[in-house]
C-alpha cells in the first residue's frame, strides 16, 4: 500500500479510502512563468506545492498535481508575457479548468478543498472557477461540499517581514516577483535551481498606476525581476516557510474543524 499525501501517487482505491475518511485536498494554481536568469520557470508551481504538501501532512489531507499553467503574466506583477518560457492560459481557459477540476473533485466525494493561489494573476480566475463549480455541485446534489481559496504569501507574521526587510522597506507583493521571498523560498525547496550569482540588482521597479497595451519598451526591468533578489538565503525562505504552515494550517483546521 502506498502511503503519500500526493493524489497523483495513489492507486483509485487508495485515493477513494482516503476521501471516505474525510481528507481534504489541496489544488495550487500555479503557473510557468519567467523569474529572472535565477531562477526557474516553475518557480509558482515548486512553492504552492511545497506549502501544500506540508500543510496536508498537518491536517491529514492530499495534494492534486498542481496545475502548471497559469494567467497572463502582467508586466506589474510578473514582467509579462514577452519573456521566453512564459506560457500562460486565457482567463477564461483557466476559469473553466478550474471549474471542472473543483468539480470533479466534489463528484468525487471531497468535502473539503482548498484553492491555494502560487501565481499572482490566478487569484480572480479562481473566484469565478470555483464558483461555477460550486453552483454546478450543488445543482447535482453535492451541497455538503466546502471550498477555501487562499494566496499562501498572505499568511506571514507582521515580525517576519520586519527581519526579512529592515531597514529597508518591503515593496509589496506585487513587486516581490523573483524577488527575496521568493527566491528565498526556493533556496529552501529546490536549491539547485537557484544560480543566486546571477540575481540582478534590479529594483524596486518603478511603474505608474495603470496598465497599458502595447506594453511600452522598457516598461518592466529588462531582467524580469521586480525587486532585489539579492541576499536572499535558505535561512529566510525557512522563516518564510514556517509561517506559512502554521498560519494556513491554523486557517484549515479553523474552517473545516479538523
Amino acid at each position: 500500500m502506498v502511503d503519500s499525501v500526493f493524489m497523483a501517487e495513489l492507486s483509485w482505491p487508495e485515493y477513494q479510502a482516503k476521501i471516505k475518511a474525510g481528507a481534504p485536498v489541496f489544488l495550487s494554481l500555479g503557473a510557468t512563468e519567467q523569474h529572472g536568469p535565477h531562477s526557474p520557470l516553475g518557480v509558482d508551481v515548486y512553492l504552492p506545492t511545497a506549502v501544500c504538501e506540508r500543510v496536508a501532512r498537518q491536517v491529514g489531507g492530499l495534494v492534486a498535481p498542481t496545475l502548471p499553467y497559469g494567467a497572463k503574466s502582467k508586466p506589474r506583477s510578473g514582467g509579462g508575457e514577452a519573456f521566453p518560457g512564459t506560457t500562460s492560459l486565457d482567463v477564461l481557459t483557466l476559469i473553466l479548468v478550474v471549474r471542472d477540476i473543483v468539480r470533479a473533485l466534489g463528484r468525487d466525494g471531497v468535502k473539503k478543498i482548498i484553492v491555494v493561489i502560487g501565481h499572482f494573476e490566478n487569484g480572480w480566475p479562481a473566484v469565478e472557477g470555483i464558483d461555477l463549480a460550486f453552483r454546478d455541485l450543488a445543482r447535482e446534489g453535492f451541497d455538503d461540499v466546502k471550498i477555501m481559496r487562499l494566496e499562501y504569501w498572505d499568511f506571514v507574521e507582521p515580525a517576519t517581514h520586519h527581519r526579512l526587510y529592515h531597514p529597508k522597506m518591503f515593496p509589496g507583493t506585487e513587486l516581490e516577483h523573483a524577488s527575496l521571498i521568493e527566491t528565498s523560498l526556493m533556496m529552501l525547496v529546490r536549491p539547485d535551481l537557484v544560480e543566486i550569482d546571477k540575481a540582478p540588482d534590479d529594483g524596486p521597479a518603478q511603474f505608474p498606476s495603470y496598465d497599458i497595451w502595447p506594453t511600452p519598451e522598457g516598461f518592466a526591468p529588462r531582467s524580469g525581476v521586480l525587486a532585489d533578489a539579492r541576499g536572499s538565503t535558505a535561512e529566510k525562505g525557512g522563516w518564510l516557510m514556517d509561517d506559512h504552515v502554521a498560519l494556513i494550517t491554523a486557517a484549515v483546521k479553523a474552517e473545516f474543524g479538523l
